[in-house]
């Protein structure tokens, strides 16, 4: 482990974990949607089974925050190094939930015309999961270059799709980081939201 990832490691452990943070409204209001609440540090709430039909709560600890720091600190140079990074940890989350959630065997792309089950997310599943992912990670004071924005829609009667995002805080370009598209431990799609609000 190289010097700056333990000490970020290691100022977790020290000085505690963060209280958790204020969010937008509209983000907030993503999870009450589902009843659900926002993530912390320690816990977390899984969806799975489609719209969040079956829930798994998952508890995180030092040796989480350790990985995570270390999967963050390429991130450090830009915002463009911040979301390759970000890619890498929301995959490496997918990993650490599934075995926990039951969801290791889940498909690309799963929904009403493929497999369905306790094991398999729909795009309400990934994008509140993906959100979850990133606002630990925003909590943990791992994010430099964005900020958490609530998960958005498109195709609203026709092929339904939702995905997290995020804002760039420098140029306020929003991303969209899609889970959703690749299966169980792989990156999502991350691309310019005005792009993905654009494809079908």
């Amino acid at each position: 482990m190289n010097t700056k990832v333990f000490f970020a490691a290691f100022a977790v452990t020290l000085c505690g974990l963060p209280q958790a943070r204020a969010y937008d409204a509209s983000i907030v209001n993503a999870y009450t949607y589902y009843s659900l609440s926002v993530p912390t540090p320690t816990s977390l709430i899984v969806c799975h089974g489609f719209g969040c039909d079956r829930r798994t709560e998952i508890g995180l600890g030092k040796a989480d925050y350790s990985k995570l720091a270390a999967l963050l600190a390429p991130g450090k140079k830009s915002a463009e190094a911040e979301r390759g990074a970000l890619a890498n940890a929301v995959a490496w989350f997918d990993r650490r939930v599934g075995p926990e959630a039951g969801t290791t065997k889940r498909i690309a792309r799963a929904g009403a015309m493929t497999e369905s089950g306790p094991g398999q997310m729909d795009c309400i599943d990934t994008s509140r999961n993906t959100t979850s992912y990133l606002i630990i990670l925003d909590q943990l004071k791992l994010l430099r270059f964005h900020q958490i924005e609530a998960p958005v829609a498109r195709g609203y009667v026709i092929s339904p799709h939702a995905t997290a995002v995020l804002r760039e805080s420098k140029s306020g370009q929003q991303w969209a980081f899609d889970n959703w598209t690749r299966k169980y431990g792989e990156k999502p799609d991350v691309m310019p939201l005005a792009k993905w609000m654009s494809e079908n």
